[in-house]
């Protein structure tokens, strides 16, 4: 048995074992990221559907808004007064 030959079955080892006792965890943990991207992109997608939704009733309101201006009457006039005629003011 060579020298390099020992280091590298050592590393094997050494990596053979970190790898099969972090597997459970590292599973946890992809579980975990998993569930957490599958509940942000849920969430994305709700946000992003109430911005449309909103986006689009602020449009709605604008169209009604405006076209409540172009219809609404303008307030009717008075009728001119009558010119009074003057008072004469003795003193």
């Amino acid at each position: 048995m060579t020298v390099q030959n020992s280091h590298e079955k050592n590393a094997q080892k050494y990596f053979a074992k970190t790898e099969q006792s972090e597997t459970p965890a590292k599973q946890t943990r992809k579980k975990e990221r998993t569930a957490n991207a599958a509940k942000t992109a849920k969430l994305r997608g709700l946000r992003l559907a109430k911005e449309a939704a909103d986006k689009e009733e602020a449009g709605k309101l604008a169209m009604e808004k405006a076209e409540a201006q172009t219809d609404a009457k303008r307030p009717a006039r008075r009728p001119p007064q009558r010119q009074r005629a003057p008072v004469r003011m003795i003193y």
